[in-house]
């Protein structure tokens, strides 16, 4: 009897691992809706589907740093608690956003969220227009050097200032499923959200990750698309071709706006395009900036950075579409 159970836990044994060798790793696609937009993430050559845990990190995102959420911590913040204990996605967007708002001279700021608000481009009530005197208000509420975290809770100079992370929010937000995926010993993806991209390794064949990006300059053209190669790198595209709105004046008013300024009025740089083996919050930061610097300035900070690669698009003097790039085409 004592052989005959021995045997046949052995039986048990090795049955179990011959069923653990069959399992096969496999490419999986999972596509939805998150941040307001559309997600799409391809990796290759995984054990699993984990959807469920990627559903799971959109929420934790989310209930930090959406102010589309009444009960964020950023939407409780921005109503004037100030007992809220900020986790780490909110620490780590709160200290990206303050080295990339110094490096770009105050050009990429998420205090601009009143004003956001104001012009019509955030989750408050639209107003059609704005006055000087409602700017000048408004601008007093404007610098992130009037924002820090003290004892794990944010700190504001002045409790009206209203912090909007929406900018720099679906980078991150793809940061964070990058590095789930790394965790995972998945050495292949490619996850974006909203056009916004990054990737790691390369496809099958040891083929790159390459996206189209229209080409607004020969869209009547059967090239009217640009192949961008972005293995083991992220992208992130401003831009105000859709995301603006028409007051009753006629006016057109567009959602980047400008925190020297505070005026969201159209310039001649129309789009741009981020372009680095950064994170993508990064990039997503960086094109924000650029869309508010305009053409000059942007080209001045590319030239004095020229690990970021950008494709500008803007109007020339006599109204038509250009291309400023210093990105190699391969």
């Amino acid at each position: 009897m004592k052989t005959y159970k021995i045997s046949l836990f052995l039986l048990v044994f090795i049955s179990l691992f011959s069923c653990e060798k069959e399992i096969e790793n496999a490419d999986f696609t999972l596509k939805g809706f998150v941040f307001g937009t559309t997600y799409k993430i391809t990796y290759l050559d995984a054990p699993k589907n984990y959807q469920k845990s990627i559903d799971s990190l959109f929420r934790l995102v989310n209930k930090s740093v959406s102010t589309y959420i009444p009960t964020s911590d950023i939407s409780k913040i921005n109503k004037g608690e100030t007992t809220v204990i900020v986790d780490k996605y909110f620490k780590e967007i709160f200290k990206k956003s303050k080295r990339i708002y110094k490096e770009t001279d105050g050009y990429f700021d998420p205090t601009v969220g009143n004003l956001v608000n104001a012009w019509g481009f955030g989750p408050k009530k639209q107003k059609n227009d704005l006055t000087k005197e409602d700017i000048e208000k408004q601008m007093h509420l404007v610098g992130l050097y009037k924002v820090d975290i003290l004892n794990n809770k944010i700190v504001k100079q002045n409790p009206a200032i209203y912090l909007d992370f929406n900018s720099i929010g679906k980078g991150f937000g793809i940061d964070v499923i990058a590095r789930f995926l790394d965790s995972k010993k998945i050495s292949s993806y490619l996850v974006e959200i909203g056009g916004e991209i990054r990737s790691k390794g390369t496809k099958k064949k040891n083929k790159p990750w390459v996206i189209k990006l229209v080409d607004p300059i020969k869209t009547n053209s059967n090239t009217g698309y640009k192949v961008l190669n972005l293995s083991n790198k992220s992208m992130a595209t401003s831009g105000n071709y859709r995301k603006f709105r028409v007051a009753d004046n006629g006016k057109k008013y567009v959602h980047t706006i400008n925190p020297k300024t505070g005026y969201a009025l159209e310039s001649n740089l129309l789009s741009a395009s981020v372009i680095a083996s950064l994170d993508c919050a990064d990039v997503d930061g960086y094109a924000t900036a650029f869309m508010a610097m305009g053409l000059e300035k942007t080209k001045e900070f590319i030239k004095n950075n020229p690990s970021i690669e950008v494709i500008l698009i803007y109007l020339n003097k006599d109204g038509n579409l250009e291309e400023f790039t210093n990105y190699t085409y391969k």
